[in-house]
């Protein structure tokens, strides 16, 4: 048997990495239990990888992730000595044929526990603007089926109605649903005859509707999935010269990345979006920075992050008389600005207070699902701090309302009362709540 030859590339990556063997062994088991496929690798494995023994196929994916997520910078394989997947030597779909495969793979609620929530990825090439403006010109028209304005209308109308379900009841609920009606309805139009006008609203219309499946993917924990609907919005919101949903879908992808703890994609992808952002007006503006404050402040950057959250509070502050629009960013929306970035800066009395501001400034509009998981971020909080009695009395709003919500994230939040409060189980509040909580979550 012919020894393998050291694998210098992979070398050089683990020495910039400064891992230890096994800590690399672990970095690699906990992508792969967010992957949904737990590993065990250990520190015998990986010196078999520098020693030549390439990992698993199913394991490269997830070894470059964790070397990605560690160097800040994406990981290719053939940077890591490795030979490429099947996947990369595939040509890749086009815009809308990849539609097609993403919602009917979502159309069924079964398959989505058979696809696994997806691979999180911090080295995904996001598509520039100058690479997405007017990409789909040249695509295929079916000359028998011609759209106008009444069907961009409606897409615009159905998407409405699939973000005010996601709101109140959570993406498991709305997302097969969203799924049916991109490969049903929208993909179809996507390939019909249009005026020219008509085809650009089309697919900016399309482009919304693709950002709000993903962000319904992100409510159910698959990231992986999410990131792949988030990359053909910006397909489409650049081949609409929709430049305002281009720099919303890319905050999005940064309030992911954020909500996940990776903060330094976090801020690469805020500012992506402020830096990619037209002239606009200052609740835009305000949107932008608000985010660019809670990606710095999770990254370590306290001075970029209070500058940062200062300009949104500027901004709101200009955009108090104005009617609410695309991205609005209001006073309460600021509030959990403020107390995410206390918090990632390790003020968390002071992130309290911001979170008590919010519900206070909170109205009709705010969604009942991020009711749901301020709430429960505050109980937790309260907890931290010490005020148990506060906590439970937070926990408890939260369950009065939990079982009218399908949220995966607000399932994760549920999930995590009954081990914080394993520690306080000779008070009689703490049980009561632990216990409360754990029916619910067994349901």
């Amino acid at each position: 048997m012919t020894t393998p030859k050291s694998n210098a590339d992979l070398e050089r990556l683990y020495r910039q990495s400064g891992w230890t063997l096994r800590q690399f062994a672990q970095a690699v088991n906990r992508i792969g239990t967010e992957h949904g496929t737990p590993l065990k690798y250990q520190q015998p494995s990986v010196h078999q990888w520098l020693k030549g023994h390439l990992p698993k196929e199913s394991a490269r994916p997830l070894v470059l992730e964790a070397l990605s997520r560690r160097l800040h910078r994406p990981v290719t394989s053939r940077e890591a000595g490795f030979p490429p997947s099947p996947d990369q030597s595939k040509q890749p779909a086009s815009t809308v044929e990849g539609l097609f495969d993403l919602g009917r793979e979502d159309m069924d609620p079964s398959r989505r526990s058979v696809l696994g929530a997806g691979l999180f990825s911090v080295a995904l090439t996001i598509p520039g603007w100058p690479d997405v403006i007017g990409r789909l010109d040249a695509i295929k028209t079916d000359p028998q089926r011609r759209i106008g304005q009444p069907e961009v209308q409606a897409v615009r109308a159905m998407t409405d109605r699939l973000s005010d379900l996601d709101d109140e009841f959570g993406g498991r609920y709305a997302r097969p649903m969203a799924a049916a009606f991109l490969v049903n309805t929208v993909a179809p139009y996507l390939k019909s005859s249009a005026s020219s006008d008509t085809r650009k609203s089309m697919m900016s219309a399309a482009s919304f509707l693709c950002y709000l499946t993903g962000w319904m993917a992100v409510d159910e924990g698959a990231h992986g999935r999410a990131q792949e609907y988030y990359v053909k919005s910006l397909e489409l919101a650049g081949a609409s010269g929709d430049h305002m949903t281009y720099c919303h879908v890319l905050r999005g992808m940064s309030v992911q990345a954020a909500n996940l703890g990776h903060g330094t994609p976090a801020v690469r992808l805020a500012n992506a979006a402020a830096e990619a952002s037209p002239d606009s007006g200052p609740r835009m503006r305000a949107f932008m920075a608000g985010q660019q404050a809670h990606a710095y402040a999770l990254a370590g950057e306290k001075v970029n992050a209070l500058d940062s959250l200062r300009e949104a509070e500027r901004a709101v502050n200009q955009a108090e008389s104005q009617p609410g629009t695309f991205g609005g960013y209001s006073s309460a929306t600021l509030a959990y600005s403020t107390a995410e970035v206390r918090h990632a800066l390790g003020d968390t009395k002071g992130s309290i207070e911001s979170l008590h501001d919010h519900f206070r400034l909170r109205d009709s509009t705010d969604m009942q699902r991020t009711k749901l998981i301020f709430s429960s971020l505050l109980a937790e909080r309260q907890l931290e701090v010490g005020h148990l009695e506060a906590a439970c009395a937070t926990w408890n709003e939260v369950l009065n309302e939990y079982p009218s919500m399908h949220s995966g994230r607000v399932d994760e939040q549920v999930a995590k009362i009954a081990p914080l409060l394993s520690s306080y189980q000779l008070n009689s509040i703490a049980r009561q709540t632990s216990e409360r909580s754990r029916a619910l979550c067994d349901k």
